[in-house]
């Protein structure tokens, strides 16, 4: 039998993924009241955030008044802070119980939206294994991995107008492709993917020209959500030189309706792997706290369990991330969203793509069902989770990123 958790009078158990060791932030309406409006998960439930704030800490009301969570967000961490100790002591002491229980909705009676406004999306590409595995595919007898790949973080600057929330569907993109006898047409994606990352949402902008070191990552970072940048591989394979993603990339990534706070997911710290070579001082994160993340993801295609990516593997870390990005003097704005790129392992179970699971489409992925996959099909959904350890056995819980594949529409003429 599983125990209730005695740190909130709320009936939540222990291991639930939103318990009060969680607290993930989202934007959500209801039947009843359709308007978007910020609230916070604990176990099935959700606070209605600014209806309680407004009554029981009026002076941080306008910080989560909603309809997103961007006025949260450019706060800055000294409001983070504040909120999220404000809504723990809340839902941990039971004299608050009358007054919060008008304001909590049953999660099944909410409809989720995009949680923040998207400034900028950058996606990265910080696995050693999903990248060696594209490399040992498309440069046989070469070197799997590009001569820079472990002294910068990879990445590519994609399309912020294209973010969108979970539950949204995808519409099957069309482009050009090259064929194998080297012809050039163009129509629907024929080796349509995912990608299972973990993002990373910004708060506190910065200014341009001044660079963000490592040991600052968490002034400017709220937290991480889940993503799924979908890919079209043919159309990116014929258009990716010498610029890199475009059209294969661009028209649609997912992310989840819950943003885990950085300060849950301290438990969940984990040095990264042992790096191979020296790096420049700005990345070299030796003398400073470690950003790796024990986040543990699950794919599961059409209700099958396809993969279970693991973060901690992954060889360049969020701050890291954030350091190179803005190492020219880019300027982080509040929304900034920046994904990992693909989380693969060392294990086949631990791709995080459909071009590492069925190897370029040369092996097919046989389902539990009895149907074989290469790449997606229409009416494929793909549904992402993911967790990571709490305090004291707790879970933290990132809920899940999904999407559908719908035919594509009819080509131009």
């Amino acid at each position: 039998m599983t125990t209730v958790s005695a740190a909130t009078w709320l009936d939540v158990p222990a291991d639930h993924p939103f318990g009060i060791a969680t607290l993930p932030y989202g934007v959500f309406g209801t039947a009843s009241d359709p308007d978007p409006r910020v609230g916070v998960a604990i176990s099935d439930l959700i606070l209605d955030l600014a209806p309680a704030v407004r009554v029981l800490a009026p002076e941080l009301a306008p910080a989560v008044a909603g309809p997103s969570l961007d006025t949260l967000l450019a706060a800055g961490p000294r409001a983070w802070s504040r909120v999220r100790a404000l809504v723990t002591t809340w839902l941990t002491d039971a004299g608050y119980s009358d007054r919060l229980a008008p304001h909590l909705v049953p999660a099944r009676d909410a409809v989720m939206h995009l949680p923040f406004t998207v400034a900028d999306y950058v996606d990265f590409y910080a696995s050693e294994q999903h990248a060696t595995n594209l490399g040992r595919m498309f440069r046989p007898g070469q070197d799997p991995l590009t001569p820079n790949w472990k002294h910068l973080p990879i990445g590519y600057h994609g399309r912020a107008g294209t973010v969108v929330g979970s539950g949204t569907d995808v519409v099957r993109p069309s482009g050009q492709r090259r064929g194998a006898d080297g012809e050039i047409t163009f129509g629907p994606s024929a080796r349509l993917d995912i990608e299972a990352e973990l993002g990373f949402v910004v708060g506190t902008p910065s200014r341009l020209g001044a660079p963000v070191d490592l040991a600052r990552f968490d002034e400017h970072v709220f937290g991480a959500c889940l993503v799924n940048d979908w890919s079209a591989r043919d159309i990116q394979a014929w258009e990716y030189v010498p610029l890199g993603p475009f059209l294969g990339k661009s028209f649609a990534t997912s992310v989840s309706p819950w943003i885990v706070p950085l300060a849950a997911l301290e438990p969940a710290r984990v040095p990264p792997p042992a790096r191979t070579v020296p790096l420049l001082p700005y990345l070299d994160d030796a003398a400073t706290p470690p950003w790796g993340l024990d986040v543990r993801l699950e794919v599961r295609l059409n209700g099958h369990v396809v993969s279970r990516p693991r973060f901690e593997g992954m060889y360049w870390t969020p701050a890291q991330m954030l350091a190179h990005l803005t190492a020219n003097g880019a300027s982080l704005r509040t929304g900034d969203l920046y994904a990992s790129g693909t989380i693969s392992g060392e294990r086949p179970d631990q791709r995080g793509s459909l071009i590492e699971l069925s190897w370029g489409g040369a092996e097919p992925l046989r389902l539990p069902d009895g149907t074989t996959r290469t790449f997606l099909e229409d009416g494929d959904e793909v549904v992402i989770s993911a967790s990571a350890p709490g305090a004291d056995g707790a879970v933290i819980g990132f809920g899940e990123v999904r999407g559908r594949i719908l035919p594509a529409h009819q080509a131009p003429r």
